[in-house]
This record gives C-alpha cells, sequence and structure tokens, in this order.
C-alpha cells in the first residue's frame, strides 16, 4: 500500500523541467513531394520553431538550424508560415518566414556547393522579402507557391506607421529569384487593402480562380467573415473579387477547391461550423449537417480543418467537444471515422494521393503527427511520437464532466482529480483544486495530456479546465453565451465548477485557486475581485482593463471588445464596470503575476498598473517578469520558473510542506 502524504506535498518525478521539454506541439503539415514536413519547437534552444523533414525512408530531421525560427508575427498570432514543393531536378524549394526579421526566405536543403557539401553547410537561406523601418515592418504569411510564375502568393501585413492599427493586408506575389530583397517595388499586390483582414489565396486546380476569406473590424473571424472569389489570368493576375458566402453574422474559417474544381468551404450559418460545397451551378448545399462543429476559430491564418483528397473524398477534422479524423463522401454524405486512440486533431491537414496527415493528441499522449492510408483505413505515428518520459501511472485520469451553473445552463469541463501511485491522501482529507480558465477568451481546453496538468496532480493538486460559456467546441450558440457578458459569464462558470467539486466532497472548499493566460488571465483577475471563493490565483500576461485596450493592443483584437463587452461609445461605464484593474481594492487573496516584457497582445503596463494599485494593501503578491519573452511563455528557463513559482504560491497558501522549491517571495 502506498504511503500515506497531504495532498500538494506527494514527491513526482514529473519535475518543471520535463513539462517545459514537451510544451508546445507540432503544426502547419505539409507536403513536399512524398516527404512530410512541418514546424515543430525547441524551448531549449530560445523557444524557437524549426522545420522537420520526413524523408521517404522514414527518418526525420530538422531542415533548419539554429537559430532559423519558423514563425510568422502577422496578425500576432500568425498563422503558417512556410510552403515548399519540388522542383523540376527532383529537389525541394521551401520558402519560410524568419520570425526575427519577419523576412521571407527560400531555401533548398538538397542543393549542393561547389565543394561538394549540401546546401545546409554551403550557402544559408536567402531572403526574399525586404526589410522596412516602419511600425511593425513587413509580414507574410499562408503561403502558396506558384513555380510556373516564379512566385509565392500570400499575405502582406505592412506596417504604415508607428501604431499597431497603422496597418495594411493584401494579398501579394514575392518573386522567387531574390530580386525583391532589396526592392519592395518588385513585390506584386495582388489586391487592394479595401478589406482589413485577409487570408492566403485557395487556387483552383486549374489555376483560373481564386478564393479567400476576408473581413473587417469589429467583427471577429468566428463572427462574420467572407469568402471572395477572383478569376486568375494565365500571367498570374487576379481580377476584381466578388462575396460568394458568408456574411456579417456567417463565420466561414476555411474555403478549398475539390479535385474536379468545386468550391468548399466551411460556415456556421445554422449554428454549427458545417461543410458546403458550391457545385457547377452555382448552388450550395451541406455536404454532412450535424449538430456538430467541422471548424473552429481562425485565430491564425491558414488553418485547415479539411482536406480534399484525389479520389473525391475529404478529410475532416469533425465534433463535439472532442475531435476526431473522418473520411467524408460528398456525394453521399457517408463519414467514416478514423479508429485510434486520439481525442483531439489539430486544425492543420494536409494531403497527397491516398494519404493524409495532421496532428493528434490524447489524455495519455502529448500531441503527435498521425499519417492515414485511405486505402486501407490504417492510421499511423509518423512524426513526434509520443514517449512515455516517465512512468504513465503518474498522468492524470481525466473525467468529462458537465456541470450546472446559473440559470441551469450546461458548463463543459475537464476534471483531473490527484493521481500519483506512489501516494496516498489521508482517508478524511480532501485535495486542493485549481480552476484554469483557457485563452481566448474565443478558445477550447482539449482534452489531451499536458504535462504541465500533471505536475500538479501527481504532487496531489486537483486541476479543473472550464469550457466556459464563449467556449468553442459547442456550437455557435454556447459560444454566443459570452456576447457583451465577458467578465461576467467566465467568472460565473468557473466559480459554478468549484462550488460544486467542493459541494459534491471532491475538493477541499478552503483550498480552492483559480489560473489563467491571456484572456484566462482575465478571468483569473476577475474572479479575484469579484468573488471570495478561491484562497489564492495565478494572473498570466493578462488582460486587466478595457477601458483604454483598443490603443494599448494590436490590430487583431483592437475591436474585440465590441462584442465581448459592447460598443465602447454606447457602454462606457460598463468597460470600467469589468475591468478587474478598476476593482483592484476588492482582490484579498494572495496572487502570483507572471509577464513577459516583449508582450504586445497583453503588454506588461498593464500588469504594472495593477500592482502599482495594489500597492500598500497588505494583499500577499509576487511579480515575476520575463524579459525576451511575449503573449505565450516559449523558453525553457521561462517555463521552468513560471511553474515552480506557481506551486510555491499553492504550497504556501494551502499549507503544504515542501522543500523541493525555492521560497517564493510575497510582497505585500
Amino acid at each position: 500500500m502506498a504511503p500515506t502524504a497531504t495532498y500538494g506535498s506527494w514527491p513526482s518525478p514529473i519535475d518543471a523541467a520535463l513539462a517545459a521539454a514537451h510544451d508546445g506541439r507540432p503544426e502547419s503539415v505539409g507536403f513536399v513531394g512524398d516527404e512530410v514536413w512541418w514546424t515543430a519547437p525547441r524551448p531549449t534552444e530560445g523557444g524557437r520553431r524549426t522545420l522537420v523533414r520526413r524523408r521517404a525512408d522514414g527518418t526525420e530531421e530538422s531542415a533548419l538550424p539554429a537559430p532559423w525560427n519558423a514563425r510568422t508575427r502577422v496578425i500576432e498570432y500568425g498563422g503558417r508560415p512556410w510552403t515548399g514543393t519540388v522542383r523540376a531536378d527532383g529537389t525541394p524549394l521551401i520558402v519560410f518566414s524568419h520570425f526575427p526579421d519577419q523576412r521571407l526566405y527560400a531555401f533548398e536543403p538538397d542543393a549542393t556547393g561547389t565543394d561538394g557539401s549540401t546546401y545546409a553547410t554551403a550557402a544559408a537561406p536567402r531572403p526574399l522579402t525586404p526589410l522596412s523601418a516602419v511600425g511593425g515592418g513587413l509580414r507574410w504569411a499562408d503561403p502558396v507557391l506558384r513555380p510556373e510564375l516564379g512566385e509565392v502568393w500570400c499575405v502582406l501585413e505592412e506596417y504604415t506607421g508607428p501604431a499597431p492599427t497603422d496597418v495594411r493586408r493584401v494579398l501579394a506575389a514575392v518573386p522567387l529569384d531574390g530580386s525583391a530583397a532589396e526592392d519592395r517595388s518588385r513585390i506584386r499586390e495582388l489586391t487592394d487593402d479595401t478589406r482589413r483582414f485577409v487570408t492566403g489565396p485557395r487556387l483552383s486546380p486549374d489555376g483560373t480562380q481564386a478564393a479567400w476569406i476576408a473581413w473587417d473590424h469589429p467583427r471577429m473571424p468566428w463572427e462574420g467573415t467572407e469568402v471572395l472569389l477572383a478569376d486568375v489570368t494565365g500571367d498570374g493576375r487576379v481580377g476584381p473579387p466578388r462575396v460568394v458566402a458568408g456574411g456579417p453574422d456567417e463565420s466561414v474559417p476555411q474555403v478549398g477547391w475539390t479535385a474536379d474544381g468545386q468550391l468548399l468551404h466551411l460556415s456556421d450559418r445554422t449554428g454549427w461550423w458545417n461543410l458546403y460545397r458550391t457545385g457547377p451551378d452555382g448552388t450550395t448545399a451541406a455536404l454532412c449537417p450535424r449538430a456538430e462543429e467541422f471548424g473552429g476559430p481562425l485565430w491564425q491564418l491558414g488553418l485547415a480543418w479539411f482536406q480534399p483528397l484525389a479520389n473525391g473524398t475529404i478529410a475532416v477534422v469533425h465534433g463535439k467537444g472532442a475531435t476526431a479524423l473522418g473520411i467524408l463522401d460528398p456525394d453521399s454524405g457517408e463519414l467514416v471515422d478514423v479508429a485510434g486512440p486520439w481525442t483531439a486533431w489539430s486544425a492543420t491537414l494536409a494531403g497527397h494521393g491516398s494519404r493524409v496527415v495532421g496532428v493528434a493528441a490524447s489524455p495519455r499522449s502529448g500531441h503527435e503527427v498521425v499519417e492515414l492510408d485511405t486505402r486501407t483505413g490504417r492510421a499511423r505515428v509518423i512524426g513526434s511520437p509520443h514517449q512515455d518520459p516517465v512512468d504513465p501511472a503518474y498522468y492524470p485520469e481525466p473525467q468529462i464532466r458537465t456541470f450546472t451553473g446559473p440559470d441551469d445552463r450546461e458548463i463543459h469541463a475537464h476534471v483531473y482529480p490527484p493521481h500519483n501511485p506512489d501516494r496516498t491522501a489521508p482517508g478524511d482529507a480532501l485535495p486542493p483544486y485549481v480552476v484554469w480558465a483557457h485563452g481566448g477568451p474565443t478558445g477550447h481546453a482539449p482534452l489531451v495530456l499536458d504535462l504541465e496538468i500533471a505536475y500538479f496532480t501527481s504532487r496531489g493538486i486537483g486541476v479543473a479546465e472550464v469550457n466556459y460559456g464563449g467556449s468553442t467546441g459547442y456550437g455557435r450558440e454556447y459560444r454566443e453565451r459570452l456576447r457583451e457578458q465577458w467578465g461576467v459569464v467566465d467568472v460565473e462558470d468557473c466559480a459554478a465548477v468549484a462550488r460544486a467539486l467542493a459541494d459534491e466532497g471532491t475538493a477541499d472548499p478552503e483550498r480552492l485557486a483559480v489560473r489563467g493566460g491571456s484572456a484566462g488571465g482575465w478571468t483569473a483577475a476577475a474572479s479575484l475581485a469579484r468573488t471570495d471563493l478561491y484562497a489564492c490565483g495565478t494572473i498570466i500576461y493578462p488582460v486587466l482593463d478595457v477601458t483604454d485596450f483598443a490603443a494599448e493592443t494590436h490590430d487583431f483584437e483592437s475591436a474585440y471588445t465590441h462584442s465581448l463587452i459592447g460598443p465602447p461609445d454606447e457602454v462606457p461605464a460598463r468597460y470600467r464596470d469589468r475591468s478587474p484593474l478598476r476593482h483592484a481594492e476588492k482582490i484579498s487573496a494572495p496572487f502570483l503575476l507572471l509577464q513577459g516584457l516583449d508582450d504586445v497582445i497583453c503588454p506588461p503596463a498593464q500588469a504594472e498598473r495593477l500592482l502599482a494599485r495594489m500597492a500598500g494593501r497588505g494583499v500577499p503578491h509576487s511579480y515575476v517578469a520575463f524579459p525576451g519573452e511575449g503573449h505565450g511563455f516559449r523558453r525553457a528557463e521561462t517555463m521552468i520558473r513560471a511553474l515552480e513559482s506557481e506551486l510555491a504560491l499553492y504550497a504556501k497558501v494551502f499549507g503544504v510542506p515542501r522543500d523541493d522549491l525555492a521560497e517564493l517571495e510575497l510582497r505585500s
């Protein structure tokens, strides 16, 4: 029988370094000929993202050595940063965005130098685009190669002044010969800048039409977008676009084409993101109408929930809460799901012949690159395979729960009780619990193995991830619960879950905490200011004050509060009332504040204003700032300190003895 020990004091092999090393996931999968490529995180290499190549023989290698960083800053959250093709001589050509300078680069990994060395040692990737000293410069995303034209087509985000909103976005064509590397005039703009936001183009199979998505302030892409369609000439000229789908109250997050040239798009016109096809006669029909999601929120450009295949079927990511990969027959509507353990598929699919590649995870495995052979129906892991770094007996055992909130509304959550095979708690003891509020807030906490969660549960601290009203994955009506209710519904739903866990005897009501990052940081801070339910909280790169948020944040989210709180010129008092910063005097519980000093989305000035308001009030708190980190921590050393500081807060507040942590200084 395992020894008895106090909840929160259990020893665990899952330390902060292990959790940091496994943070992040593969993204942006794609085919280059028969090879599969993707981007992957490198937390121990300064938090960069490399390009990983899986050769036809099954070997896997990093194709971009440090310090190259395949990541774009378009709309700050980025998007697909690379594309590739096989040239006439059979060698690959890769184009990618390099994070430090945001230029597009091209490289040929199999080319050889004059001394016979490979390209990787013979020469560095060569720039295709120029630098700009104006504002945020020139940025590029969602590229599509047009080798027959000698160009790469993509989204150009160009800053025209110093303010975050001094920006324009167009579709542009960049020469592959490098002639635009020092000459901006060599870049062809394919569209005008009348639309505030655009995605990259999707070309019809014969190259005569291009489709893309556009929207404008104050809408966010999960509120209302439009599909634009334009003719394309043989020499690459794009004609005037026309709207063919979408609207102010209809969200279209992806467009594409079938192999025979019919337009596909996702739409939530029925209240659920479903897949639609426009036939040769111009009529549009749902291919598999269901009360579940076949799409999601477009937080990055180039996300792909569906992938048309050469045989006419379509690979789709779909589900309600959890997601599966399925193969859809668009003519019959028959949908067959792929067998496997995975419960969460990312919005990144690629297809080549009979092969489909995506990224998936489960409660027992991290995110892996998975390939499906549609001829056999067999799916297998081909990249970034999950390898248990510790005995999986230390992993949490999640429970999918539905709670009841105010007005009898349903609240979806994942509950992770404390779990450790080497320790048990005294029979009458109740464990502490931390309520996690996800970011977004138009986002979702997936049911997957997360070693950050295991870091706490294996030490005897439970975690409850709440998909509060406003979360994605449960239809538009559930999403719309947060409309003009941010700071109310999210706070109420998290509190309802916490109270229910305490009332049912699952959690210690005296040892509840709340934690969140970004929009989740807003929810955590608002929860501390508006309730006395929590003993402490962890607030990570938060939104704290929306009274002037539009002037402080980046362009993409500068009008987000119009739907989350209301039109600012109509309800200015509501902006003041909802902002946690304006109610700092009501915060009485200890808290930890974690902030990246390079964050342009939730700038450190907001965190510093909260600290100023807390000064001299006698509320214990700690502020840990990280130079060089932006919105979302990427460096291993940052994540290690953040996790250990968070555990130290709970140990101190919950009265848990731990001698394996540095003392967290709480100032009052």
